[in-house]
């Protein structure tokens, strides 16, 4: 299995962007010394829930002071995006790593970065569909041209063209019944943020296998990103992720206002809408709150390395996943606990699931009945 890391760089209150940007580079950097297979760059704008604004900048940054390890955009939001740019992004990045990068994808769900954009949130399944068509033409064609709904583009070319083909190498982010049809349709390989049970996930990738083998696509094993609570006593671990992970639990509210019922009447979006319900608990009462923060907790992988291995071992079985993304500085946690998180998982867990034959990616996922209930949204 191959296992890496995501930077997620939730602003703090009382201290500088660039103080929390700096810990977060430096978490960065101990991802190759520490033995881990990739990291990867998140995409979100104007609220701080995750201060990185362009993950393919960032990764420009990581692609040269790394060797080794995967690059990877979880995710770019392409409707925000004139496609052709983004081609010449990703061309440029393939060429400056080495061809060492994968891309995903995704449509985005929050009004607010919409709203700064100036793009239509009813215009995003149709954008984000044309805009990938775009892009894998630009990518795999010396020239290409397109004339379509929201783009047209006369005859041109990306240059540098690059060196390897990431247009084969390119995922998409679907949290949503609409967004996983379109995603498989295209023939991009499964990113899933781990959001909701792990039996409701696996159900979620054998429709998306389903969908994408009708289209005439083989299905890619999926990679799922999920935050770790590593320490060596178990309540320990439990009580650090509580605290911290319901710190952002709550920040993800914050920044999507899932509990108000607002995307109930946005076109595309009518799946979140019917979570508000859901997210008002959270504001509604402490117990209310413990609830929901308790549901959070028990979907990542928390414990002691045993725990985390035991976990993950489950969380594949059911997934099928070969390539597992992991968070380890998550809801303002302090940055030497993070380090000490990802130092221990890096010690006693990564060599376990890189080399024992037990977490080699099993042939399919098991599907499991979910559990009855509403479903729920805590994405990257």
């Amino acid at each position: 299995m191959k296992v890496g890391i995501a930077l997620n760089m939730l602003n703090q209150p009382g201290r500088s962007d660039a103080s929390v940007v700096g810990e977060h580079l430096a978490m960065g950097d101990l991802a190759e010394p520490l033995g881990f297979d990739s990291l990867f760059a998140l995409e979100h704008h104007f609220t701080g829930y995750a201060m990185s604004p362009a993950p393919t900048q960032l990764l420009s940054y990581f692609a040269g002071r790394t060797r080794r390890i995967l690059l990877g955009t979880a995710v770019i939001v392409l409707p925000w995006h004139d496609p052709v740019r983004a081609a010449e992004e990703i061309a440029l990045l393939d060429i400056l790593c080495g061809g060492r990068c994968l891309f995903g994808f995704g449509r985005g769900a929050a009004s607010v970065e919409y709203a700064g954009f100036r793009i239509p949130m009813d215009e995003a399944r149709p954008r984000f569909v044309e805009a990938a068509q775009i892009i894998v033409e630009a990518l795999s064609h010396d020239s290409f041209e397109h004339h379509g709904q929201f783009f047209d583009i006369p005859r041109t070319a990306v240059r540098p063209r690059p060196i390897s083909h990431p247009e084969r190498r390119f995922y998409a982010s679907a949290v949503s019944p609409d967004s996983a049809e379109i995603m498989a349709r295209l023939g991009f390989g499964l990113l899933m943020v781990m959001q909701n049970e792990w039996p409701k996930a696996s159900e979620d990738i054998a429709r998306y296998r389903q969908i994408a083998a009708e289209a005439g696509h083989r299905p890619r094993p999926p990679i799922i990103l999920t935050n770790v609570c590593c320490a060596e006593d178990r309540d320990e671990a439990r009580q650090r992720a509580f605290r911290y992970l319901g710190a952002k639990w709550q920040s993800i509210d914050d920044h999507y206002h899932f509990s108000d019922g607002h995307l109930a009447t946005v076109k595309g979006y009518e799946s979140y809408g019917k979570m508000a319900r859901t997210y008002a608990k959270i504001n509604e009462s402490e117990e209310l709150r413990t609830k929901a923060t308790d549901f959070y907790v028990s979907i990542q992988i928390v414990g002691t390395p045993d725990d985390c291995l035991q976990q993950i071992g489950e969380l594949q079985r059911l997934t099928g996943l070969d390539h597992l993304v992991t968070e380890f500085s998550f809801g303002c946690l302090p940055h030497e606990e993070a380090e000490c998180n990802m130092r221990l998982f890096a010690e006693r867990c990564l060599p376990v699931l890189q080399r024992d034959p037990a977490f080699a990616a099993p042939p399919s996922p098991a599907v499991t009945a979910p559990a009855a209930g509403e479903r729920l949204f805590a994405p990257a």
